[in-house]
């Protein structure tokens, strides 16, 4: 019986804390849940979609959508005193040196559509096949 009431006096408690949630902890537990995202897309997805400029295979034309993204930097680095650099990165198709020479007209492409906006103080990198932007063997991927 000393053995039940024991037992009994450590689990009654349990209980009973357990039982004690409020709305607020559950609150709290998805804000954390949710940290570092924003409108359901993690700071990191924000980042590569509004600093990233893709190109078709084996091109370095900046396409039409990417216009809006490319005025809004422009608008900011004509009113800013700080330098960007823009690098340019291919896939694992076709020769390292051909790689390096797409990424480096892709990244000049966007620093000359930024440079007509107004936009000086840009320079350039080529990563290649290096360091590509998106992981994958084909478009598919």
């Amino acid at each position: 019986m000393k053995k039940l009431a024991k037992v009994l006096m450590i689990a009654a408690p349990a209980f009973v804390l357990a039982a004690c949630s409020s709305s607020s902890d559950n609150a709290n537990a998805n804000a954390n849940a949710n940290a570092g995202q924003f409108g359901g897309m993690t700071a990191e997805d924000l980042q590569t979609r509004y600093n990233t400029v893709y190109f078709g295979f084996d091109s370095y034309a900046v396409e039409g959508e990417y216009q809006q993204l490319l005025d809004a930097h422009a608008a900011y680095l004509t009113s800013a005193n700080g330098k960007v650099t823009v690098a340019g990165h291919a896939d694992e198709r076709g020769t390292p040196e051909y790689n390096i020479a797409l990424g480096q007209r892709r990244a000049d492409a966007v620093k000359n559509y930024l440079a007509t906006k107004g936009a000086n103080q840009v320079s350039t990198v080529s990563y290649g096949e290096e360091k590509p932007a998106v992981l994958g063997h084909t478009e598919a991927d």
